[in-house]
């Protein structure tokens, strides 16, 4: 018996607790019916001691009720209470949706999307309305879920053929992570329904701010409506002027709202000479203009004055102009390898007016070779040069000094650009041999990254689509649907109940390969 023969080691504590806290019992009777309208707070309570996890997130409560108090809020409790202030609605379902937020104090084992519902009426609603939200502009791999996503849906009461979207929805609830939501104990009624992408977390949707989905027809709520599928879209912005600040060769006016067409004139005596640049649905407009030519003092700022126009708003904004130093430059952006049956692109810090050419010098192993070069059509900052470009040959351009005009200077300097004419086989392709279900007016098809940035597109309405020597990748394809055919892409407009235009994406990335071309039928679903 004195013989020690016990293994000598620490308690392991036992089995880990993997169980999530256990709804007991709340300060509301078990009916949860004729609550009275005066009631100030719910409690609930569990069998273990729980916390709340980013309650400001996760709890939602329909309808809306300005809480004050929250506890736990730093210390575990064995309940949850909520406290308010105002009085209830009469005859009305409230639902206390906490989402993900309770979870228990030891091992932070979550209660899923706890629900607790009462109501002020003799009997608690029991319709409901589920589908998805999806965003229209992601890519969605295979058995990938939309982890902390914000998107959220709500329903706003249709009074009176009125609905006031300034205020938070009657009805809101958080979408899972497999896209799913369910808007529970709804009151029978006309409804408008809407999902959008929370960002700021206040339950309100912010119009151009965060991504939105709905339904153009009102949806009825007479009994349960499944299938609901709602997609999220870019939002229209409000026109309003943001700002105005000097910039190297004149000055910018920022705006919000993508404006088909600003008109500005300068009203201040001062400043006579100048150019305006905008391009339709661009929310910058440029005013270019030459210090010396204008006798602006280098080292004080100049009040300056403009009016703009867009035929739905008139004003005036000032710039506090002081000359910003810098060079008129251009440069090559592309890099030293010229991609097979492309131009040589030369870019400018400075939109540009003219270009003359008869001096300068495209050569080869010191031999001279012919060539065209023009400003960009669709980008004046650009300068396009063609020419009979021969596979892994280097060539060294020459651009003279002041051949490059902007509109008010030219370059100050002369340029030497030395690339070489890659090979084919370099590159690979992406062939959309057919459309399925194609869109009746003008599309895009697009090619981007995973983070969205278009790198090719064709605007179009064949049947097939051919992207070649394209540079080795992994890229998304997706369509956008000019349904207006107005050259722009629109977004969606919840306040005038516009939908955005569509956008279909390809089921699967396209991986690009050196010397491969890779051939896909598209089926718009």
């Amino acid at each position: 018996m004195v013989v020690s023969c016990a293994r000598v080691g620490s308690p392991d504590g036992g089995t880990k607790d993997s169980l999530a806290p256990k709804f007991l019992s709340s300060n509301i009777d078990t009916t949860r019916i004729n609550v009275p309208r005066n009631i100030k707070e719910l409690r609930l309570d569990f069998d273990e001691y729980v916390m709340l996890k980013d309650v400001s997130k996760n709890l939602i409560i329909s309808p809306p009720i300005k809480y004050k108090k929250v506890i736990p809020s730093n210390l575990a409790n064995k309940y949850v209470l909520i406290q308010w202030e105002d009085s209830l609605k009469a005859n009305t379902t409230y639902n206390f949706n906490f989402g993900n937020a309770i979870v228990d104090n030891n091992e932070g084992n979550i209660l899923p999307y706890f629900n607790f519902a009462f109501s002020t009426g003799d009997k608690i609603d029991d319709t409901y309305i589920s589908g998805t939200v999806e965003d229209a502009m992601a890519f969605k791999k295979k058995n990938e879920t939309a982890k902390d996503n914000k998107y959220v849906v709500g329903l706003y009461p249709i009074i009176d053929g009125k609905t006031d979207f300034k205020q938070k929805p009657s009805y809101i609830a958080k979408v899972d992570e497999e896209n799913y939501f369910e808007l529970n104990y709804l009151q029978k009624g006309d409804y408008i329904i809407i999902a959008f992408d929370d960002e700021n977390q206040n339950s309100i949707y912010d119009a151009g701010k965060e991504k939105v989905g709905f339904l153009k027809d009102k949806i009825t709520v007479s009994d349960n409506v499944k299938g609901v599928k709602l997609k999220l879209y870019p939002s229209k912005k409000a026109f309003k002027f943001i700002e105005s600040k000097p910039i190297f060769g004149g000055a910018i006016l920022a705006f919000e709202g993508n404006p088909e067409k600003i008109d500005v004139k300068s009203i201040s005596p001062q400043l006579s000479e100048y150019k305006i640049e905008h391009q339709p649905k661009s929310d910058t407009v440029y005013i270019w203009f030459n210090d010396a030519q204008n006798k602006f003092d280098p080292k004080a700022s100049t009040q300056l004055d403009f009016s703009f126009d867009t035929s739905q708003k008139q004003d005036t904004v000032r710039v506090y102009y002081k000359p910003v130093k810098d060079e008129f430059k251009i440069e090559n952006k592309e890099g030293s390898l010229l991609v097979p049956s492309q131009y040589f692109k030369i870019t400018a810090n400075l939109p540009l007016q003219s270009i003359d050419t008869k001096d300068w010098k495209l050569e080869s192993d010191s031999v001279a070779v012919n060539f065209n070069a023009k400003i960009s059509e669709k980008n004046p900052y650009n300068i396009l040069v063609s020419a009979d470009f021969k596979l892994t040959k280097k060539y060294a351009l020459t651009v003279i000094k002041g051949s490059v005009k902007s509109y008010f200077e030219g370059i100050l300097k002369s340029y030497k650009f030395e690339f070489q004419a890659d090979k084919p086989e370099n590159y690979g392709g992406f062939v959309i041999k057919k459309f399925i279900n194609k869109p009746k007016s003008m599309f895009w098809v697009e090619l981007t990254n995973e983070k969205g940035e278009v790198l090719y597109s064709r605007y179009t309405n064949d049947d097939m689509v051919s992207f070649t020597n394209l540079k080795p990748a992994v890229y998304i394809a997706r369509i956008k649907v000019d349904e207006n055919e107005n050259g722009t892409w629109d977004e969606a407009d919840f306040a005038n109940n516009i939908l955005a235009e569509p956008i279909y994406i390809f089921e699967k990335t396209i991986e690009v390969r050196p010397l491969w071309t890779i051939e896909e039928d598209w089926e718009i679903k």
